[in-house]
């Protein structure tokens, strides 16, 4: 009986208490959307990204988080639940015979490809985790626009 009486304003407490529930509180969801695919062959493959130096990143080595998601009707969307609050990046993939690479010719992808933040990459303007990221403090929708080269 002593044993309760003194745990049971512990046990309270610990329930009311704002750290109890920080870890629901904290987490958040970001949905990726693209739009204006030149067609609806494949897949597109949603990149998230954490840290610092982590894009641009060809091998898809470096993400925190990925997602592969169907076209349809030159659209595709993927949202990321349970993130932290913090900073993040995207970067998206047209792959449209769905083989997990972009495909390249010379220089410039031969599939689509996007960076949020960024509406055109050029040899002076490539992508980077600095310019690409942005502060993802509660649920939110974000667009990246598809670059076809």
């Amino acid at each position: 009986m002593r044993l309760i009486s003194w745990s049971l304003p512990l046990l309270v407490l610990f329930l009311f208490s704002p750290e109890a529930h920080t870890k629901e509180q904290e987490t958040v969801s970001l949905r990726v959307r693209v739009d204006s695919l030149r067609n609806s062959k494949g897949a597109i493959q949603f990149s998230l990204y954490n840290k610092k130096g982590s894009i641009p990143d060809e091998k898809f080595k470096r993400f925190y988080r990925q997602k592969v998601m169907l076209v349809v009707k030159k659209s595709s969307w993927a949202t990321f639940k349970n993130l932290p609050k913090g900073t993040y990046a995207v970067s998206i993939h047209h792959d449209e015979n769905r083989n997990g690479k972009i495909n390249k010719g010379l220089i410039f992808p031969t599939e689509g490809i996007g960076f949020s933040n960024y509406k055109k990459i050029n040899l002076t303007n490539r992508p980077n985790f600095s310019d690409a990221s942005f502060e993802v403090k509660a649920d939110m929708k974000k667009s990246i626009k598809i670059i076809y080269f």
